[in-house]
Parts: C-alpha cells; sequence; structure tokens
C-alpha cells in the first residue's frame, strides 16, 4: 500500500508543468455542405475559395477556429479540452441547421493530435543528447532551428526539446499518450546527466 501511495504522488508531481495548447480533431458532420449558404447566413464564417477550399467559421467562446468543407468534413483547432471539444462542435453543428444544413445526429469527430508544453525545470545539454542519444530518431541544425527533434516511435510522438529545459509534445491523441512520451523522454534524458 505504501508503494502504491509512492507511485501516485511521483506521477502527480511529474506532470505538473504538463499544460495543453492546442488540441486538433476533425471528421465527417454532413454527406456535404453548401459552402456559399453557410458563409452567407453564419456569422464570422469566412468563404474566399481562391485562398482556401473550406470555409473558415470561428467561435468566440469556447475559442475554436474551424474549418469546414463541402465534403462534410470538418477540422477543429485551438480547442483546449474536452469540454470545448463538445460545446464548440455543438455550436457549430447548430449553426449549420439554422442555416439549411442538413447535417448528422452525431457527428463523426475525434481528436487526431493533442500539442502541449512542459517545463523539465533544469537546463538540457542539446550537443550531448544527440551524441547520446539513437541518432535516427533525432533532428538537430541549431544554426537552422534552436530546438532538437525527438521521434518516440511508442507513443508516436514528436518532442521539440530547448536547451532551456522546455519541452514541446505533438502527435498524441490523448493525454495518455502524451504522457507516456514524456515519461519515455525523461528516462532517456536522465542517463544523460
Amino acid at each position: 500500500m505504501v508503494r502504491k501511495m509512492i507511485l501516485i504522488s511521483m506521477d502527480e508531481k511529474g506532470y505538473e508543468s504538463l499544460k495543453i495548447e492546442n488540441i486538433v480533431a476533425s471528421g465527417v458532420i454532413a454527406d456535404s455542405i453548401d459552402l456559399e449558404k453557410v458563409s452567407d447566413k453564419i456569422q464570422n464564417c469566412e468563404l474566399n475559395t481562391k485562398r482556401f477550399p473550406g470555409a473558415v467559421y470561428r467561435i468566440e467562446k469556447p475559442k475554436i477556429a474551424s474549418l469546414i468543407f463541402s465534403s462534410g468534413k470538418v477540422v477543429l483547432t485551438g480547442i483546449r479540452n474536452k469540454q470545448d471539444l463538445r460545446e464548440g462542435l455543438d455550436i457549430i453543428m447548430h449553426s449549420l441547421r439554422d442555416a439549411g444544413i442538413d447535417t448528422y445526429d452525431e457527428p463523426q469527430v475525434a481528436v487526431t493530435n493533442i500539442v502541449c508544453s512542459y517545463d523539465m525545470g533544469r537546463y538540457i545539454n542539446l550537443n550531448k543528447v544527440v551524441i547520446t542519444l539513437n541518432l535516427e530518431n533525432i533532428e538537430y541544425e541549431p544554426e537552422q532551428f534552436p530546438g532538437l527533434v525527438y521521434r518516440i516511435e511508442d507513443p508516436k510522438i514528436v518532442a521539440l526539446l530547448f536547451s532551456s529545459g522546455k519541452i514541446i509534445l505533438t502527435g498524441g491523441k490523448n493525454i495518455e499518450d502524451i504522457k507516456r512520451g514524456l515519461d519515455f523522454l525523461e528516462q532517456r534524458l536522465e542517463t544523460i546527466v
């Protein structure tokens, strides 16, 4: 029982600086969508087919940008949590229905990418990381970009490491993937210190 409590407290402590910066979700909400009709009838919905093949619908609360395509597909970005995703999707669906668009009763939308930031709280010697870890999974060209790109295979996460100790993690479809990727990365970095 004592061992279990230690693992829980270490787990909680390990993620205190982990912050979701952006969630991207995509899927299908209708068989087809008349973008001209949508952009004419929905406030904050823009259509400029010369620049982009879909309509851009911005919602203020929760703050989400959605890309709506004539195929019935949608991409939502700027989401901070699952509640915002649900609320934003409800607003989009209601707006489309009010504009006369025949949408699915249940949209088929899922999270496709989560971007998180994390602070290790210590300096990372990026040159030492390159020398010590598997070069196949690393890209580091400091004259081009100040961060080191580390591709984690399982879970499939990409981490951007900065010498300041800040890390950006992307590619996860859920927060558990992000945490597993972070755990793997911290274990690898501990071997270098």
